[in-house]
């Protein structure tokens, strides 16, 4: 999977919004439950193909998903989508018990996820949803790199998988760079980028910004592969296993808090099967602010240049013979 290449920018959330519309084409048993802010999130033209099917509940989260339960036990499939600090944050309690532990297939969208929420700020920048929904029992989470796998994902979540699943994604237009043929499954990473020296495993938005970190390592003579891991739980540790091997270094990227998140998933593989060097890069646990999104992005080290820095520290200590 090499030679990508930009298509164009486009929101994950769109990608969501597509995923789900498709999938209730032939499945009259979805129902969306919307919490004010449906547009915002993707589902607006749900919204309006499939007016009947649509339960707005007004800004009660825990509401909300309490009764996407019920709606599951009553044999329907209920996609719930809000901000993730409220969807995977407020409704923490709703989401365990009422959910989790019932084993129910309630598709739960983490919206606006990450710093590149902008102007919204601290309290709208979910940076801890991945660490809070991959501790829950029984539930999978899902991190897109684009809006195109997000629909796919998002197709996925709903037709193929019988639990209560997570999708992260994001408000901001981000490039857009994986084919509509691709070879896709939920548990398995995808090879992005061949390389021999180290291996950076990225997800959602940053997988893009990953590449192109290992695209200008390439240029000084570093041979960095890329993996993207989509699928936080349950994470593909074959593919962890196989670059702790055959590089001997991982760097892991995600725009999340370090600690509990993609980084610690990754870490917990690699200490239990192979032991290896391993570079988080992220929230450095503290809390976002306002601002503009690509601003942010950079005074926090969410992009390329601080993946290029981060990757010669870990050559660095790779190489170290102490």
């Amino acid at each position: 999977m090499n030679g990508y290449s930009n298509k164009g920018y486009i929101a994950t959330r769109e990608g969501f919004g597509k995923g789900v519309l498709k999938a209730a084409e032939t499945n009259e048993r979805i129902v969306v439950l919307g919490a004010d802010i449906t547009g915002s999130v993707g589902l607006g033209p749900f919204r309006e193909k499939y007016p009947d099917r649509f339960i707005s509940l007004g800004i009660a989260e825990q509401n909300c998903m309490g009764v996407a339960a019920g709606l599951a036990l009553g044999n329907m499939v209920p996609v719930f989508s809000t901000y993730a600090v409220f969807s995977a944050l407020r409704a923490t309690d709703q989401v365990r018990v009422s959910v989790c532990y019932n084993h129910l297939h309630v598709v739960i969208g983490g919206a606006h996820a990450g710093i590149s929420v902008g102007p919204d700020g601290a309290t709208h920048q979910a940076l801890e949803d991945i660490a809070v929904m991959r501790v829950m029992p029984d539930m999978t989470v899902l991190s897109p790199c684009d809006a195109t796998q997000t629909k796919l994902l998002t197709l996925k979540a709903i037709e193929d998988l019988k639990g209560p699943v997570y999708i992260r994604y994001g408000r901001e237009a981000v490039p857009d760079f994986t084919p509509e043929n691709q070879e896709l499954l939920i548990g398995k990473g995808q090879m992005i980028k061949e390389g021999r020296d180290i291996s950076i495993l990225a997800t959602g938005h940053m997988v893009w910004e990953a590449l192109q970190a290992a695209y200008q390592l390439q240029e000084d003579g570093i041979n960095a592969r890329v993996i993207n891991i989509h699928t936080i739980k349950p994470i593909d540790q074959e593919i962890i296993i196989r670059a702790a091997r055959e590089t001997k270094a991982i760097l892991t990227v995600e725009e999340h808090q370090i600690m509990g998140g993609f980084g610690s998933a990754v870490a917990e593989v690699t200490a239990k099967y192979h032991p290896v060097p391993v570079i988080m890069t992220g929230m450095e646990d503290r809390f976002g602010e306002s601002g503009k999104p690509e601003e942010l992005m950079d005074k926090y080290g969410l992009n390329s240049e601080n993946i290029i820095k981060k990757a010669r520290e870990l050559l660095s200590l790779k190489n170290d013979p102490h």
